[in-house]
C-alpha cells in the first residue's frame, strides 16, 4: 500500500511550491503528473539546440526584501536560480501603430514616474497617482506583503480597471501606456477588475528579472529541494478518480488502475477539471463553477535566429495594432491585435539573441474545429494538415507584423515554431486553451473566488484557477493553501524569517 500525508495531483508551480511548502513542515509528500515534464506552465522545450519557454519570460519581486525573493529564499531555490536583472530604465517598451515612440515601464516607482514624465511632463502628477492607486491596491491584500491576516476588501473587488484609470489618469494616450502590458493578465477594460491589473504589473515595477534557461530552472530547483525533503515526484501519472467515503478523502486512483492513499490530497489541475475526477462535490459549488468564463488563450510563435544576427535586447516589447482597451475584440480582418515579444539570450554572448518569443491573443474558436485531436510529447497524436496550414498562414502574418517594428529580422530567422490554444488545453489541462484561468469580473467578483479548502474533508486547491496566475499569483496561492493545512500565523512567520 502507498501511503504519504500528502498527494498533490500536478506539477504546476502551486503544485511544487504546496510539495515542498509541506514537506519542509515533516509531511512526506507525493506529486503525480500526468506529463512528461514536470512545471505546467514552466515548462520548456528544446528546438534546433536552443531553449525556449512556454509561459515563464520574466519574473517580478526579487530584489532583496521583495516577496517573491523572500519566498524564493525559504523555499531555498533563490541562491542556485541563474537570473538576469532587465534593464533599470525600462523593462517593457510600449509602442503603438503609427506613433513612432517607445514608451519606457521602469523599475522602481520614482523611477518609472520620472521616465514616463518625461513623455507627459505635464502629467506627472497623474503617473504619480497611478503608481499610488496600484500601491494601495496591492496593500489590500495581505498575503501580497507576506502578512498573515486574511480577509478582503469587497471595495476593492469591484472596481474595473476602467473606472480606476478614467478617474486617476485623464490623458487617454497616457492611460494606454499605463495599461500597455495588458498582455500580462488579458484584461477586459470595462469589467476586469483593477486589482488583477495592480497584482499583475507591481511586482515587475518592484523589479524585473529574466531566468536564464528558462522557467523548467525554477522546476528544476523546486523538485531538487522537494527530494532533499524527503519528497517523491511521479511523471506519466493522470489522476482519473479522487477516492473519496463519507465525504471524507482517502486517496486517488490514476489511469494505469494504481491507487495512491493520503487524508490530505490538493489539486493543482483546472478545477473545472478537478470537479469531474470526483461525483461528491456539492451541486451548488458545481453549477458556480460552471458559470465560469476560461479566458483569452494565445497563439505563440517562437523565433530562432542565426547565430549572431539579431541583437540581444535587454527589455520586452508590447506593441498594439488596435488600441489597448479593444484588443480582446479583435476580428479575423485586424488580428494579431497586439503582441508581446521578449527575447532569449544566447549561451555564447550577451550581445544576440538565440531566439525571440512572440505572442499575440487567439480565441479557443478558432481551433475548435480540431478539438477532438489530442498532441503531446508523451502522447503522440498528429492535428493534421490543415491544422498545420492554419498556423503556418497565421504565423505568416503575425511574422509580418513583427517585421514592422523590427525591419530585416526574416534574414536573421533559422527556423519558426508556434501554439495555439491547443497546446495549452493539451499539456496544462486549461480550460478551451486559456492562458490565465478563469475571467475575473469587477460586476461579480464572488463568483470566481473560491476558499482553497474543499467541502470534502482534507481535499484542498491550488493554482491560476483558484487564486491570482503568473508566477507571484500561484506562488502566493501555494501559501494560502498550504496555510488551510499548516499553522497561518507560524507558515508566514516563518516565510518571512528564514529567508
Amino acid at each position: 500500500m502507498k501511503y504519504f500525508d500528502v498527494i498533490i495531483i500536478g506539477s504546476g508551480l502551486g503544485g511544487l511550491t504546496s510539495a515542498l511548502i509541506l514537506a519542509k513542515e515533516g509531511k512526506k509528500v507525493l506529486v503525480l503528473e500526468k506529463n512528461n515534464q514536470f512545471g505546467g506552465c514552466l515548462q520548456t522545450f528544446a528546438r534546433d539546440k536552443t531553449i525556449l519557454d512556454t509561459g515563464v519570460h520574466y519574473i517580478g519581486g526579487l530584489a532583496k526584501g521583495q516577496n517573491l525573493n523572500t519566498l524564493f529564499q525559504y523555499l531555498g531555490i533563490l541562491e542556485d536560480l541563474p537570473l538576469k536583472q532587465l534593464d533599470q530604465e525600462k523593462f517593457d517598451l510600449i509602442s503603438f501603430e503609427n506613433d513612432p515612440v517607445e514608451y519606457p515601464h521602469a523599475q522602481g516607482s520614482k523611477r518609472f514616474i520620472e521616465e514616463l514624465s518625461k513623455y507627459f511632463p505635464s502629467y506627472t502628477s497623474q503617473i504619480q497617482a497611478y503608481i499610488q492607486k496600484v500601491e494601495e491596491t496591492c496593500a489590500a491584500f495581505p498575503l501580497y506583503h507576506l502578512d498573515s491576516n486574511t480577509g478582503y476588501d469587497l471595495n476593492v473587488l469591484q472596481k474595473s480597471i476602467r473606472e480606476v484609470m478614467e478617474e486617476t489618469v485623464s490623458h487617454e494616450k497616457l492611460r494606454e501606456v499605463l495599461l500597455g502590458s495588458n498582455f500580462l493578465y488579458a484584461g477586459n477594460y470595462n469589467d476586469t477588475p483593477f486589482y488583477v491589473h495592480a497584482l499583475s504589473v507591481n511586482s515587475y515595477i518592484q523589479s524585473a528579472w529574466r531566468v536564464i534557461r528558462g522557467g523548467s530552472q525554477i522546476t528544476r530547483l523546486l523538485i531538487r529541494q522537494l527530494k532533499a525533503h524527503g519528497g517523491e515526484v511521479k511523471k506519466h501519472q493522470e489522476v482519473s478518480e479522487l477516492l473519496v467515503q463519507d465525504q471524507k478523502i482517502y486517496g486517488v486512483k490514476t489511469t494505469t488502475g494504481e491507487e495512491f492513499f493520503s487524508e490530505i490530497v490538493i489539486s493543482n489541475v483546472d478545477l473545472k477539471n478537478t470537479l469531474q475526477l470526483s461525483p461528491h462535490f456539492k451541486k451548488s459549488f458545481k453549477q458556480r463553477v460552471d458559470k465560469w468564463n476560461p479566458g483569452m488563450g494565445a497563439f505563440s510563435m517562437y523565433l530562432i535566429f542565426k547565430p549572431g544576427t539579431f541583437p540581444y535586447k535587454n527589455f520586452n516589447f508590447y506593441h498594439h495594432l488596435l488600441p489597448v482597451t479593444e484588443g480582446l475584440e479583435y476580428t479575423e480582418e485586424n488580428w494579431p491585435p497586439c503582441y508581446m515579444a521578449s527575447m532569449g539570450l544566447s549561451k555564447e554572448t550577451e550581445e544576440f539573441a538565440a531566439s525571440m518569443s512572440c505572442m499575440t491573443y487567439m480565441r479557443y474558436s478558432e481551433v475548435e474545429k480540431w478539438k477532438n485531436t489530442f498532441h503531446t510529447v508523451h502522447s503522440g497524436g498528429e492535428r493534421g494538415t490543415e491544422y498545420e496550414e492554419f498556423k503556418k498562414e497565421k504565423a505568416e502574418r503575425f511574422l509580418s507584423v513583427i517585421e514592422r517594428k523590427f525591419p530585416g529580422i526574416r534574414e536573421c530567422i533559422h527556423s519558426v515554431y508556434t501554439s495555439t490554444p491547443l497546446s495549452y488545453r493539451d499539456y496544462i489541462g486549461g480550460q478551451k486553451g486559456n492562458m490565465y484561468g478563469y475571467e475575473k469580473s469587477s460586476s461579480d467578483p464572488m463568483l470566481t473566488m473560491v476558499s482553497p479548502k474543499s467541502k470534502i474533508e482534507g481535499l484542498y486547491f491550488t493554482g491560476q484557477t483558484v487564486n491570482m496566475h503568473g508566477i507571484l499569483g500561484v506562488s502566493l496561492g501555494a501559501i494560502s493553501t498550504c496555510a488551510e493545512i499548516l499553522d497561518r500565523k507560524e507558515l508566514l512567520h516563518k516565510i518571512r524569517n528564514e529567508a
